[in-house]
């Protein structure tokens, strides 16, 4: 297998559209994959669904749980593999926001630092988010914020990307593409 040209692709989607399973075909093209999870186990059914993600991922593939240190896992991650797959900054956001309440200039200084991280990482980077800028305005502040810090790294990342993919039940709509992906999958 040949090594691919070094890329970073943006796979957003609303639940359930097909994000996670593009993004693995994009990556299953690569020859060293490093899955970086951000999903923490906190109950019965999210230890049940990240079982079930395990048994879904090939085996050569290493997982590094990662709910919190993202940039660092990415910066040192990036040297041993051709291709690092985040799933997802949707949960990222998430864990982030519980463990700094209050503090939202610290979340922003997070996502800079990722999207830093990103950048000069040495692997491709295939990154899985939820869009969540189409649904209504929340209740609560704490869920506005959660919007507002999503759609920040959402939009930065995009930025830096190469490729920008939006899936809608299940099909890929192309939205950025300044460099060709590994192949697309089918």
């Amino acid at each position: 297998m040949p090594k691919l040209p070094r890329t970073i692709t943006l796979v957003l989607g609303g639940a359930r559209s097909g994000k996670s399973r593009y993004a693995q075909e994009l990556a299953a093209k690569f020859r060293s994959v490093v899955f970086l999870a951000t999903l923490r186990p906190m109950d019965a059914e999210m230890r049940r669904k990240i079982a079930h993600h395990r048994r879904e991922r090939p085996s050569p593939w290493k997982t590094v749980e990662v709910p919190l240190r993202l940039a660092e896992a990415i910066r040192s991650e990036s040297a041993h593999a051709d291709v690092l797959l985040i799933d997802c900054f949707t949960l990222f956001v998430s864990n982030m926001m519980r463990v700094a309440r209050r503090a939202e200039a610290h979340n922003h200084k997070h996502v800079r630092e990722l999207c830093e991280a990103i950048r000069s990482s040495s692997a491709s980077v295939i990154a899985v988010s939820n869009e969540v800028g189409s649904g209504i305005v929340p209740a609560f502040r704490s869920g506005r914020v959660y919007r507002e810090l999503l759609g920040q790294l959402n939009q930065e990342v995009a930025a830096i990307a190469d490729n920008v993919v939006l899936m809608v039940a299940g099909l890929p709509v192309l939205l950025k593409r300044t460099r060709r992906p590994a192949r697309e999958p089918r």
